[in-house]
């Protein structure tokens, strides 16, 4: 009886652990510096969008913010030149699949396949781009951080999840971010998979904020070198 309680318990740890942001047991995942940093991350997936990107762009443009977009490579390839723009105003290009599936549903070759895929179409459409990548749901297991570990690519999840592609106010999202914050974080919004204004909305109020609050907004590559300085 001990022995399958203890079976049952370690199945149900194995199932969270593939599903939650902050697990390192399936491979190593950047997930921000830690409580107490000045820096925050921005990241945006999904995308690009048609119509929220370019909204989301000015906005990040007047506050003199870059983020880091996790895009799915269907979308790259249907926006070429609208991916060409984020990258051109200076954001982190990421890979987060060519088709947006659940991967850890996926055998090892369509894990190649998903993540090979979108690299190439951001090769052919912005050149030299991030080593960085998200699964898509967060979901991982030992097989697919493998195939992206021997491809050079580097996983990214966050700490901050305000749910935003839920139906939501603006203001609503401001408040469960400002909940969740205590510095060092990665915070996880959409610019894609759907019609995003109330994220547009609330990112214009959460620079405001954490701005006001002396907080810095920097991209993931730059809390990645900041997280390896603290290392040392």
């Amino acid at each position: 009886m001990g022995g399958l309680l203890v079976g049952a318990a370690m199945a149900v740890y194995a199932g969270y652990a593939s599903m939650a942001p902050r697990s390192q047991l399936y491979g190593r995942t950047f997930v921000g510096l830690g409580r107490g940093s000045p820096l925050l991350a921005l990241t945006y997936d999904d995308g690009p969008h048609p119509r929220n990107t370019p909204a989301l762009l000015d906005v990040l443009s007047r506050h003199s913010v870059h983020a880091t977009f996790f895009v799915i490579g269907d979308c790259v390839a249907r926006q070429p030149e609208l991916t060409r723009e984020v990258a051109r105003a200076g954001h982190v290009i990421a890979n987060h699949t060519y088709g947006h599936p659940r991967l850890i549903f996926c055998p090892p070759g369509r894990v190649r396949r998903e993540l090979s895929d979108c690299r190439r179409v951001l090769a052919d459409t912005v050149g030299e781009h991030s080593h960085l990548w998200r699964p898509p749901y967060g979901g991982r297991l030992p097989h697919v951080m493998r195939v992206a570990a021997n491809m050079g690519l580097q996983a990214v999840l966050w700490t901050v999840n305000p749910i935003d592609w839920e139906p939501r106010t603006a203001d609503a999202l401001e408040k469960h971010v400002a909940a969740q914050v205590r510095g060092g974080d990665v915070i996880l919004l959409h610019d894609g998979g759907g019609e995003r204004l109330h994220t547009v909305q609330a990112t214009d109020r959460l620079i405001h904020r954490f701005k006001n609050q002396g907080y810095e907004f920097v991209t993931v590559p730059e809390m990645m070198r900041v997280a390896g300085r603290t290392r040392a």
